[in-house]
């Protein structure tokens, strides 16, 4: 496929998903569109047909900045419905438990930032979320994960979220990872209108110990690390 047509098919699913309220996944076909038409017309020796790419290339720019405006608010705006203080050593605190119920079939895409995947029990901990994401989202079609990378082992890190991100392909979830060295929030972003805030992002349950023990896979037996917990929703939020 010539880079051009690739630019066109990322261009008209991004704005498929932006007619049909998946704006995450819009946001990042628009960029990828954008960067592969770029290609395309730094290469185009008629001046008449660049002119023309380039007015569609600030169209396709434009919709982008807005699907960002529109997500920026959605994650700045709202109001706190629900809060949970978990203490040093509690159980009883699966992320089921916590915001299972604001997991519904109407959540088609999800936002995850969370800075730290470095840790095999950080990626025990993603999967965990994930298996309730696709549990409790049956419509669900993309997830957006925003992390730092590993500056040890950059390599495995790609190969471990890799293999995720072809798993939850299989079954038709899109999974998108992306990179931020300056990443500090820990927030998970809900379509449907929810946002889940945790003190310590997803990583708030201590070791298995020993480690076959009770607990070890069904985690609202693991003890805590003291958090807290805000539940989150914005004005388009629905059950």
């Amino acid at each position: 496929m010539t880079t051009a047509l690739k630019a066109k098919e990322l261009l008209i699913r991004a704005v498929e998903c932006d007619q049909n309220g998946r704006i995450l996944e819009a946001q990042t076909l628009y960029q990828d569109g954008i960067a592969d038409l770029m290609s395309f017309v730094s290469t185009e020796p008629d001046d008449q047909r660049r002119k023309g790419f380039l007015t569609r290339i600030n169209e396709y720019i434009n919709r982008a900045d807005a699907i960002k405006s529109r997500i920026n608010g959605k994650l700045m705006l709202g109001k706190v419905i629900a809060h949970l203080s978990i203490n040093e050593n509690d159980t009883g605190h699966d992320y089921d438990q916590i915001f299972g119920e604001y997991m519904t079939k109407k959540t088609i895409e999800i936002l995850i930032e969370e800075p730290y995947l470095t840790q095999n029990y950080q990626y025990q901990n993603l999967i965990r979320f994930l298996e309730l994401a696709v549990t409790n989202c049956s419509q669900l079609k993309y997830i957006r994960l925003i992390t730092k990378q590993d500056a040890t082992n950059v390599d495995q890190q790609r190969t471990n979220l890799g293999q995720i991100k072809a798993d939850l392909e299989r079954r038709n979830v899109a999974f998108h990872i992306k990179y931020e060295d300056s990443l500090h929030d820990r927030r998970i972003y809900l379509s449907n209108g929810y946002i889940i805030k945790i003190g310590r992002g997803l990583h708030f349950y201590k070791a298995s110990n020993p480690m076959y023990s009770i607990g070890l896979t069904n985690y609202k037996y693991r003890k805590c690390l003291q958090t807290d917990v805000d539940i989150w929703t914005n004005s388009n939020s629905t059950d």
